[in-house]
């Protein structure tokens, strides 16, 4: 799927969709594409965008046709930017990691899995209006040393080497987001300690299909 850059991020942006992460035009999805990036466009639902849709934008934030680009553009731009790890990046409203964020509340490490964003916790970062150099700054700090954010008031942002890697991540961080508010329907969870975390991140590096037989 990632031949086609441009197909590959609306193929992106339905799953998202059907996954019940976005729902019509919310959301958006970037890939890196050599000295430049290419993201969904402004306002248009995933069911009808065509590959000449997708906005080509270069890192001074220009972009040419009559198509705008996502008003998130800044954001993607600074993070593929400075996180040349990063091929790709989506950004959800998905329901329950937008519950949290509405709260500003960061998801700690109440499960091992929250390590798969990077980090002991996955941060919500401080709010600021959609499209906004502000709103950009905070999730570049929110994402340091990691692979997903919340952002206060809004939604989450996950990212990956691929575009299918920043999906994936972006469906777990949901599952754990939800995970997290239904037992916080209890009372407080438990949190792992930073010595264990440490221990799980540890192991995530050498985790999946690509380590067997290591």
């Amino acid at each position: 799927m990632e031949g086609n850059p441009r197909q590959t991020i609306i193929d992106i942006a339905c799953r998202l969709e059907k996954a019940g992460l976005n729902k019509v035009a919310a959301g958006n999805v970037s890939i890196r594409s050599g000295g430049r990036f290419l993201i969904t466009p402004s306002g248009m639902p995933p069911g009808r965008l065509r590959p000449r849709d997708i906005v080509e934008v270069d890192f001074d934030g220009y972009w040419e046709g009559d198509v705008a680009p996502s008003s998130e553009w800044r954001f993607h731009r600074d993070i593929l930017a400075l996180r040349p790890e990063f091929g790709a990046v989506v950004h959800t409203h998905a329901p329950f990691c937008t519950t949290l964020a509405v709260l500003r509340r960061d998801i700690p490490a109440f499960h091992y899995m929250v390590a798969m964003a990077g980090g002991k916790d996955i941060r919500c970062a401080p709010y600021a209006t959609f499209g906004s150099q502000e709103l950009s700054d905070h999730a570049v700090a929110a994402l340091e040393g990691r692979k997903a954010c919340l952002l206060a008031n809004h939604g989450m942002i996950a990212c990956g080497e691929t575009a299918e890697k920043a999906l994936s991540l972006a469906i777990e961080v949901e599952s754990l987001a939800e995970q997290y508010w239904r037992a916080l329907q209890i009372g407080e969870p438990v949190i792992l300690d930073d010595a264990e975390m440490d221990r799980v991140i540890e192991k995530f590096k050498t985790y999946g299909p690509a380590n067997r037989g290591r």
